[in-house]
């Protein structure tokens, strides 16, 4: 089996969980304008059935570090793909919005776990000089099923096909559970259970040689200190790590790109744009979305996590602060509506080269080898939590005191954020995981 298994193959299947992730929340973006044509729903039911899914998230992403600390990456990857397809066929037939809540909330199970586990298998089988890189795969394949998404509830707007949208969730889960099961498990939990000549040939496939023995050797360092996750977590010495993760993971959720991505299609539409123009213009901003990610991709090994978002926060907040302006000004109509679409556009270019890939690729590697998957998945269970608030009170908000208003808010969000990172936030390029995890010990 892992003879034919390529470094290629290994990334690709490795990140498609985010791939499942970005078309999930994409999706309900264009369905919500037919939804509601065959289940009516009232502001805080649209708001309620997004939202749902990140119900489930935050328990899967809870769940799904302890499970894969104890049964292992691949594994628990397997039964995120099943949670996938279940889900999907339900929301696919739901016959109302109580089965639709709950089919949403099974999605949602699934998404949670690959946010928690996709960057931690990615960060794990990268070598340290592309980790960055490849860590960022896990973005790429979340803004490549967001545009996949939008594509395809475009192809489906001629005749209304939000059932289809829904269900088409389906196959790429299928293709990631397939091809799961010829993929390895991560060396270093392999070695944690003490299957050393397993790790060394999965080693084999994405390190030179020389780096194989060394990298062994620190991780089995770091082995000899016995302590549990949740020991290691309550830790003082990990503490900052931990503020530093649950901040990241918080701001990246209510910086704005979530009410962009699930109501932009509304948006545009209450502007009096028509619904397959309105889903038209998202399939803009999903491939800005995909081709900055490839640039931050280019970059994070060069720059670094910490400088990246910091310029990311200055031009997102920009665009928010002069979209504001516009709208205070104009109001939301046909002609706004355009411009509506190339300044959030212009937040996406920001957001998808830095803040998108760059906290993905920085929670795995503020966390040590014993404690990685429970602390990975601790701080994406608060990113869930930050994905709620937004989905749930963006279109409440919006009607209740103006999109221009939300907009501002959100630019507030971006200064504090830019502080966040500025004191809280260490560097991590370039340097080992081993490493990053010795220098918190010993500064303790």
């Amino acid at each position: 089996m892992l003879r034919k298994t390529n470094k290629t193959l290994i990334y690709f299947f490795g990140a498609l969980g985010g791939m499942l992730y970005g078309y999930d929340t994409g999706v309900i973006s264009g369905a919500l304008l037919y939804i509601q044509k065959d289940i009516p729903l009232s502001d805080f039911m649209k708001g309620f059935v997004v939202s749902a899914l990140l119900i489930g998230a935050i328990v899967g992403s809870g769940l799904s570090g302890p499970l894969s600390d104890k049964w292992g990456r691949r594994r628990v990857v397997l039964l995120i793909s099943i949670i996938f397809i279940i889900g999907a066929l339900c929301a696919a037939v739901s016959p109302n919005a109580l089965c639709l809540v709950l089919s949403r909330m099974i999605i949602g199970l699934a998404v949670g776990g690959s946010t928690a586990l996709v960057p931690v298998y990615l960060t794990e089988m990268a070598p340290t000089h592309i980790r960055g890189s490849l860590a960022s795969l896990n973005q790429l394949m979340i803004t490549i099923g967001i545009l996949v998404a939008y594509i395809v509830n475009y192809a489906f707007s001629s005749f209304e096909g939000w059932r289809l949208m829904l269900g088409f969730a389906a196959l790429p889960a299928l293709i990631m559970l397939i091809g799961i099961t010829f993929m390895p498990e991560s060396p270093r939990w392999l070695i944690k259970r003490n299957r050393e000549n397993e790790a060394r040939k999965i080693m084999k496939f994405t390190r030179r040689n020389e780096e194989i023995e060394k990298e062994i050797q620190e991780i089995k360092e770091t082995e000899t200190i016995k302590e549990s996750a949740w020991t290691i977590l309550k830790a003082p010495w990990i503490r900052p790590m931990l503020i530093a993760g649950i901040g990241l993971a918080i701001f990246q959720q209510i910086i704005g790109i979530n009410a962009i991505i699930y109501y932009a299609p509304t948006i545009f539409s209450e502007a009096g744009l028509a619904d397959s123009s309105s889903i038209l213009g998202t399939v803009g901003i999903g491939i800005v979305n995909v081709l900055m990610t490839l640039v931050a991709i280019a970059v994070i090994d060069k720059m670094g996590r910490k400088k990246l978002m910091l310029w990311g926060n200055v031009g997102m907040t920009i665009s928010l602060v002069v979209l504001a302006i516009i709208l205070f000004s104009a109001g939301l109509t046909t002609t706004t509506a355009w411009i509506t679409v190339v300044f959030l556009g212009l937040f996406i270019v920001f957001f998808a080269a830095t803040w998108g890939p760059a906290v993905w690729v920085i929670l795995p590697e503020l966390f040590p080898l014993k404690a990685r998957g429970a602390g990975t998945g601790l701080t994406t269970l608060f990113l869930s939590l930050g994905n709620l608030v937004v989905s749930l009170l963006f279109p409440v908000l919006s009607s209740a005191i103006g999109i221009a208003w939300v907009f501002l808010i959100f630019a507030i969000i971006g200064v504090f954020a830019f502080l966040f990172v500025a004191f809280f936030v260490p560097e991590t390029k370039g340097r080992s995981l081993e490493a990053i995890e010795n220098d918190l010990r010993n500064r303790k």
